[in-house]
């Protein structure tokens, strides 16, 4: 039986870590050592922050809820309190989006949670 040459098994799987690594900054694009590295890290990142992100994001959210609500002279605590006395179950991703995007429904809104309250 012929022995077994490992070579093509392992360029690919050196291209495969390299190919991932495109964009990298200094040698960590280039050399394979150094890219598994910078890869696995990446990797690590990339989860982590798949997590963060929907913090962030809540906390964009929140914060022009706050800009806009106090626009119409209430703060974001107690309108969220209102909110919830009014029976109105919108999220705060919707909310910002109207807040951002169509501020006289967002006024409407506002005007439903100072009756209620």
């Amino acid at each position: 039986m012929a022995r077994v040459k490992r070579g093509t098994t392992t360029h690919a799987r050196h291209k495969k870590v390299l190919d991932a690594s495109k964009g990298f900054r200094g040698r960590s694009s280039t050399s394979y050592r150094i890219a598994l590295e910078r890869l696995e890290k990446s990797l690590q990142y990339a989860y982590r922050d798949r997590r963060v992100k929907k913090r962030e994001f809540r906390g964009l959210w929140i914060q022009r809820i706050n800009a806009a609500v106090r626009e119409h002279g209430l703060t974001y605590s107690r309108f969220i309190a209102g909110l919830k006395a009014a029976g109105i179950e919108i999220d705060r991703k919707v909310l910002a989006a109207v807040a951002y995007d169509d501020p006289a429904s967002f006024a409407a809104i506002v005007e439903k949670v100072k009756a209620a309250g």
